[in-house]
């Protein structure tokens, strides 16, 4: 079992920064993919980047540019700054991690919400 916790969200303007933690309960040399997606209301939940545990990272084309994905292998956390954000940003983003053939572990999301 893997326990992902989230940290980071909350409410900020249009152009501003967030970023977001995700904690893991084991180390993350342990898992092969960490990643972020993200659910606004009335949509399906979409990827918005991820991290290969050789560091390779993925980003969704409408946070290229914007976002970076990052992680601390000595802290078991992986690390979403976002700037620039935009209204369209706005969703609860949750942490993903996938661990070999097991089923795809998640946090409990925690809230982005970009508004003036």
């Amino acid at each position: 079992q893997v326990q992902l916790v989230e940290s980071g969200g909350g409410l900020v303007q249009p152009g501003g920064s967030l970023r977001l933690s995700c904690a893991a309960s084991v180390r993350l040399f342990s898992i092969n993919v960490m990643g972020w997606y993200r659910q606004a209301p009335g949509r399906k939940r979409e990827l918005v980047a991820d991290i290969t545990s050789g560091a390779y990272t993925n980003y969704a084309d409408s946070v290229k540019g914007r976002f970076t994905i990052s992680r601390d292998n000595a802290k078991n956390t992986v690390y979403l700054q976002m700037n620039s954000l935009k209204p369209e940003d706005t969703a609860v983003y949750y942490c993903n991690a996938r661990v070999g053939l097991l089923s795809p572990f998640w946090g409990q999301g925690t809230q982005v919400t970009v508004s003036s």
